[in-house]
This record gives structure tokens, C-alpha cells and sequence, in this order.
């Protein structure tokens, strides 16, 4: 295995989710620095329709982490009583502590582009801006910071909060700072929740 081969491993399964963050703030040099490494990505057509909403207002993080927990509340009646349980002592966000919101959206119709490749499939504008989160979450780790995707919110909600256009589509609501701690496995796996499972049970031949 080569040297570059074996670093990006290790990078890869450093990559967590995070969801405790110390409360020491990012330095804004290091934020552009990912993020215009995170422009990088790769997207159909070449069109870069990943729209970053920096949230530092209070009371707008206040709003989205509101939502977050009458959204998280939802989710846990879904389950049986000790799932349900279960499902309440996890650490689900890190609302309390990240110094870094990022609100990531789609464009549904940039002029970037000139709508190449996305004609038989329009999906491709979300997938390359999924690219562009796995990217940024990369990069954050190579620099030591931490990353949290939020998905336990309503995108509506988020979107009329931070008074962006209606038709923009929200990827993911991010959460960035310094870790807390540093673990290989994931935070869901040491809880007990879920753990990872063979590649073989996902790999299909034809």
C-alpha cells in the first residue's frame, strides 16, 4: 500500500460525525481555507450548485436548533419503549457547543453549467453538492476540526429562518468546530446503536 494511499485511509476513518465540540472558536482563515478546498468538488457539468449559508445570527441558531429538538422528539416516538429510550440518551447534534453553522443548499436551475448532464438526471445538482459536503468534511479533519451533519431537522422550517429562496433545496445543516475527543469508530457504534457492517452484504455481482 502506498504512503498517499494508507494517509487517506487513515483520513477517511479519522472522518466522524461530530457531535461534541470544544467551545474555542475557528480562526476565519481556516474557514475559507476548507471551504475554497471544498469548491474544488466535482458537479455535473461543472455548474458548482452548492449555495453556503453562514448562520451566525443567535437567534436564527437559536430557531434551527428549536426545530431540531421538536423534530428529535418526533423521531424518538416512532420506536418501541426501549428503542425509544435508547434513542433519547444519544447525543443527536451539537447545537450547544460548535462555533461554525453552514447551511448547504442546491440550486435547482444555475446557469452554470448550461445544464449539462442533468437533463435525463436532474438528481446529479444535489449528488455533486453531496460531493461538496464529503469534500469539506475531508478537509475539516485534515485540519483538525470536527464535523457534524445535522439531518434531524425540517428543511422548510430551516430555509424560511434563513430567508433564503424558497426553491433552493437543503443538502445539510452542518456543524463545525474543535472535537471534543478523537475515536476511530463511530460515536453511534460506541452507544451501542448500530454497528458497521460487512462490505460483502452491500457488494453485488451481474
Amino acid at each position: 500500500m502506498s504512503q498517499d494511499f494508507q494517509s487517506f485511509e487513515e483520513l477517511v476513518r479519522w472522518r466522524r460525525d461530530v457531535r461534541r465540540f470544544r467551545a474555542e472558536p475557528v480562526p476565519s482563515d481556516i474557514l475559507d481555507e476548507i471551504l475554497a478546498i471544498a469548491d474544488l468538488s466535482p458537479s455535473v457539468g461543472n455548474s458548482q450548485p452548492w449555495r453556503i449559508v453562514e448562520v451566525r445570527n443567535r437567534e436564527k441558531r437559536a430557531a434551527i436548533a428549536d426545530s431540531f429538538a421538536r423534530a428529535n422528539e418526533a423521531a424518538a416516538s416512532i420506536y418501541d419503549d426501549d428503542r425509544s429510550r435508547h434513542y433519547r440518551s444519544l447525543k443527536l447534534a451539537g447545537f450547544d457547543c460548535a462555533p461554525i453553522h453552514l447551511a448547504i443548499y442546491c440550486e435547482p436551475d444555475p446557469t452554470q453549467g448550461h445544464g449539462l448532464g442533468r437533463q435525463t438526471m436532474p438528481e446529479m445538482l444535489s449528488y455533486s453538492c453531496v460531493s461538496f459536503v464529503t469534500t469539506l468534511w475531508y478537509a475539516a479533519r485534515a485540519r483538525g476540526l470536527g464535523l457534524g451533519w445535522v439531518s434531524i431537522i425540517r428543511p422548510g422550517q430551516v430555509t424560511a429562518i434563513l430567508e433564503v429562496p424558497a426553491d433552493w433545496s437543503l443538502i445539510g445543516y452542518l456543524l463545525l468546530g474543535w472535537p471534543e475527543e478523537e475515536h476511530l469508530d463511530a460515536e453511534l457504534e460506541r452507544a451501542g446503536w448500530q454497528e458497521r457492517t460487512p462490505l460483502q452484504t452491500r457488494r453485488i455481482v451481474r
